[in-house]
């Protein structure tokens, strides 16, 4: 999700298109979220590691 949300973002600058910018944005924060989460062994989504 993370490596997703980097190449969108890296389009959507390139591209000059806002609304890939604010995805990328978005789907970076969220895995991030999701990553440190998981890392510290809280269970996400009824799950204990999230892939």
């Amino acid at each position: 999700m993370i490596l997703l949300g980097v190449i969108l973002l890296i389009i959507g600058l390139l591209v000059g298109m806002g609304l890939l910018t604010t995805i990328g944005g978005v789907l970076i924060v969220v895995g991030a979220v999701l990553w440190i989460l998981g890392a510290t062994g809280r269970k996400v989504g009824g799950r204990k590691h999230y892939f």
